[in-house]
């Protein structure tokens, strides 16, 4: 039987099975800087305040979570409010399979219709030349989507009784005129144009 694959915006209900994808990047590796995995509950309350302006996509396989891409405040001052910091994560058994690019695509047209003109992520790297806990697949794949690394923090992270370099990667997606236009909440566009965003497309072949 032909794999079902959905991709819908999340909802706060999706919290356990999406913190299911998440759990192994916590325990098992330092892609993320986080030493205990969170509770279901605030869980939840992370894609219910990502959800107030930003979006918080989720990939679904025959029913079941297979990953997620969110968008999060760069920096908190007015400023910056044109940034985002974008995260994205696969079930560690569909990597490699197009759905972090079909995440991350629909991320971008959502983001894009909001008004959003940067994408920054912020990925954990290896400091020495090896490592079991992280490699260099993130910053590899962030290249592919057009991103460029913009700075470095040298050993900043500590995490397995070791320390971990994170690097800031950026990508520019709109004009950055002298009166650029206000961010949009995600919950104030139309639906048909979340629709089209999401419309961008799951992987061929999943």
């Amino acid at each position: 039987m032909e794999t079902q694959w959905t991709l819908r915006m999340a909802r706060p209900e999706d919290a356990a099975a999406l913190l299911a994808v998440y759990a192994p990047y916590v325990e098992e590796t330092a892609v993320s800087f986080e030493y205990d995995v969170p509770s279901v509950a605030e869980f939840a309350a992370r894609i219910a305040r990502t959800l107030e302006k930003y979006p918080y996509l989720s990939a679904w396989m025959d029913g079941e979570a297979a990953g997620y891409a969110y968008a999060s405040p760069f920096h908190s001052r007015r400023a910056y409010g044109w940034g985002v910091e974008t995260s994205i994560y696969v079930r560690r058994d569909l990597r490699r399979m197009g759905l972090g690019r079909a995440l991350h695509g629909a991320l971008e047209a959502i983001l894009r219709r909001q008004n959003v003109l940067n994408m920054n992520a912020c990925i954990a790297v290896p400091h020495a030349e090896s490592d079991p806990y992280l490699n260099w697949d993130s910053p590899r794949f962030h290249e592919r989507l057009g991103y460029r690394r913009v700075g470095r923090f040298i050993q900043c992270g500590y995490k397995f009784g070791r320390w971990y370099d994170m690097i800031w990667m950026e990508r520019l997606i709109g004009d950055h005129g002298d009166q650029p236009p206000e961010v949009l909440r995600v919950g104030a566009l139309p639906p048909d144009a979340l629709r089209d965003a999401l419309a961008t497309g799951l992987p061929k072949g999943c």
